[in-house]
């Protein structure tokens, strides 16, 4: 097994100023192509700490990807590190400087002077093409490691990995077949009730169980060897049936998109009022492209269960939608949801018994449970349901 690992740098990825997308982006990427990630560090833009976590690493790695750090600024250090690390000297790339300056004459700017430095890499290095940006790539051996270094601008750094990165990998070692990842994400159950039901299921040789909670959902995922893809399939038939009830989507599409895909199938359309969710439930469906009609956010108000019902009728006549979605306003902590079909109306009061999530944990909360409704009169399914921490507390169907 090759050991791949990922090295990010940069003080904002370090301290957490940022999120580092390009980790997990790296790390997905690198298991569809059976190359899953061994491990993963962050150093800041320290020249010292970059020399000696490249010299500790590459004694480690077979392949080390280091993101970050090739700009034109004086913390930008990744180059200057390899080549302290490697004992040699910068070096110019004169067709990449050429590049650089045609880059900015093209827009009408001159190139900086701090801008020639993205053309110097170490002495001896192969230049790894940068598409879409001024940062020419590079990659160096090290202690029989192959590092990378690539630019931390997303856009940039996911096409030289898809187009330059990976080809030299395929080229150079033979790789195996991905492993199997086989996922499903639930709605409504505590991570631990879920794992008491699914941990003495009997799993194949290889393969590994895995959990990720995301308020107000829970991923499961079923992991292993692509040779044990039969087995592997009878196990996971065996977690959709124990989990069908709160199970609201499989693989990665999400559950705005999967109403999206619903809807335009059965040829329907969408109208939504919300309060409590002050607008989030509307910016998910549209963010999917939802088939919809005019939304409104509403202002917090007190409303019976009756009323709302009412209220989501006078919508779907109103913009001529075959379906209306209203979501109401926290009272005592209690907050009504209603839904008119075709089929009729349904309407709930659900109660929150537990007060120590944030505002916007709620109304993620709210925003998935509203959409749940919608799912579940879609799959033909009792269309109330609760949550781990919310209780429904009045139901009504006309």
């Amino acid at each position: 097994m090759i050991r791949v690992e990922m090295l990010s740098t940069g003080d904002e990825v370090l301290h957490g100023q940022i999120i580092d997308t390009n980790a997990a982006w790296l790390a997905d990427m690198l298991f569809q192509h059976g190359l899953p990630m061994s491990s993963r560090a962050t150093v800041g833009d320290s020249l010292s700490s970059l020399v000696e976590t490249l010299t500790e690493r590459s004694q480690i790695a077979d392949v080390l990807i280091v993101n970050g750090g090739l700009g034109p600024t004086s913390d930008d250090l990744s180059a200057l590190a390899a080549a302290t690390a490697c004992g040699v000297e910068l070096e110019l790339q004169p067709a990449w400087l050429e590049k650089i300056e045609a880059f900015f004459a093209s827009r009408g700017r001159p190139m900086a002077p701090s801008n020639r430095k993205q053309a110097e890499i170490p002495a001896g290095s192969e230049l790894i093409d940068n598409p879409v940006g001024t940062a020419c790539g590079f990659a160096v051996t090290l202690n029989d490691c192959w590092i990378f270094f690539t630019p931390g601008v997303p856009s940039e750094f996911k096409v030289m990995v898809e187009q330059q990165i990976l080809p030299r990998l395929k080229a150079r070692y033979a790789l195996t077949e991905p492993p199997i990842c086989l996922r499903l994400t639930t709605f409504g159950r505590g991570e631990s009730d879920l794992a008491a039901e699914l941990e003495p299921l009997p799993l194949p040789e290889g393969a590994v169980m895995g959990y990720r909670s995301s308020m107000p959902i829970i991923e499961i995922k079923l992991t292993g060897p692509a040779a044990q893809r039969t087995a592997m399939e009878q196990a996971w038939q065996q977690v959709r049936l124990q989990l069908a009830e709160c199970t609201l989507f499989e693989g990665t599409e999400g559950l705005p998109a999967q109403l999206a895909r619903q809807l335009n199938q059965r040829q329907l359309s969408l109208t939504v009022s919300e309060r409590f969710s002050a607008g989030l439930l509307q910016w998910q469906l549209a963010s999917a492209q939802v088939p919809m009609r005019a939304g409104e956010v509403l202002p917090a108000g007190k409303e019976t269960l009756q009323a709302l019902a009412q209220q989501a009728q006078q919508r779907a006549a109103a913009q001529q939608a075959p379906l209306a979605l209203c979501v109401g306003s926290l009272q005592d902590e209690q907050l009504g949801f209603a839904l008119s079909t075709p089929d009729g109306l349904f309407a709930q009061r659900v109660k929150f018994n537990n007060q120590r999530h944030t505002l916007e944990t709620r109304q993620q909360l709210v925003a998935m449970m509203a959409m749940n409704m919608l799912r579940r009169w879609l799959h033909g399914m009792e269309v109330s349901t609760g949550h781990g921490w919310v209780d429904i507390v009045e139901t009504l169907k006309a």
